[in-house]
């Protein structure tokens, strides 16, 4: 059995993939996928990883868990989609920098099925835009005590990457930008949900109507109209092409209006994003989905 945690992260994708695969829920069950909401295992698995303490599920600790979550009786696949996964919006800053816990909780919940094949997908997204995302949903105080003494140029993926490499112990490891997935979107589905290629998908639209509204999505069909096995190289040519041509107003860019960040400092801690990105891509052990 493949368990698949897609963790996020926070501002990124929202609950946008979670109703996308439930929009798929017929074509998913003929290829034995399971889509497991965030109602039916956060509460088992917050209790489980309280009693484990750090160790592993024992076998029938799994079978408990699974009898709880699932519906179906032998999924090959179940896939669970929550940036909570990561913990509360507090928890994307420690003084080291971007999401200091993001190995130890991912070793967790591999903890919750050794038996199964456990795999992450993550999303990155600008350190700049995800903290101007962020700090709105933060309930334990203001800027500073999100920042927890962090400087911005210390909002490095790179590290965080690092450490959960490091705590996946070879199992998959899925990653992509956030900026581009309005590009990437029907591959970051069919990828979590296991979902070939043939099999046609509901919501492969989703980010692309966001960025292009009705009429935009209306062009955007009449210029795929009537072209025959269309390879994703193609598809994502047009897409590119009707972003550029016809997307919304603000749709693209974020302010970010953050305490003490000049436009010098946005550009820098951007600079260290595409850097970051550059050498995470090639990692080994991460599978990275460029547009």
């Amino acid at each position: 059995m493949q368990m698949v945690f897609h963790v996020g992260v926070h501002g990124t994708d929202g609950d946008r993939l979670l109703k996308t695969l439930l929009n798929n829920r017929g074509a998913l069950h003929k290829v034995g996928t399971e889509v497991v909401t965030p109602n039916r295992h956060r509460g088992i698995f917050d209790e489980a990883l309280k009693s484990l303490n750090g160790g592993e599920a024992t076998p029938e600790m799994e079978q408990i868990m699974l009898d709880a979550m699932l519906d179906s009786d032998d999924p090959q696949r179940v896939v669970m989609s929550t940036p909570t996964f990561m913990g509360a919006p507090g928890r994307v800053v420690g003084q080291e920098g971007l999401y200091p816990q993001i190995g130890m909780r991912a070793a967790a919940l591999a903890r919750l099925f050794p038996s199964a094949r456990s795999e992450f997908f993550v999303a990155l997204r600008n350190p700049a835009t995800l903290l101007a995302e962020v700090l709105p949903q933060f309930s334990g105080g203001g800027y500073d005590d999100l920042m927890q003494g962090c400087h911005p140029l210390q909002l490095r993926w790179r590290a965080a990457i690092q450490r959960l490499v490091r705590a996946a112990q070879g199992r998959r490891l899925v990653l992509w930008c956030h900026e581009d997935v309005p590009l990437i979107w029907p591959e970051v589905v069919r990828l979590v949900a296991g979902l070939p290629q043939d099999v046609p998908l509901s919501g492969g639209l989703l980010y692309m109507h966001e960025v292009l509204g009705d009429l935009g999505i209306a062009r955007l069909r009449d210029a795929m109209a009537g072209q025959d096995q269309m390879s994703v190289t193609r598809r994502r040519e047009i897409y590119g092409e009707m972003i550029a041509r016809h997307a919304l107003p603000d749709t693209l860019d974020q302010v970010v209006d953050l305490p003490g960040w000049t436009q010098d400092l946005v550009d820098k801690v951007t600079q260290n994003y595409r850097a970051d990105v550059a050498e995470i891509a090639v990692l080994p052990g991460v599978e990275f989905l460029l547009p």
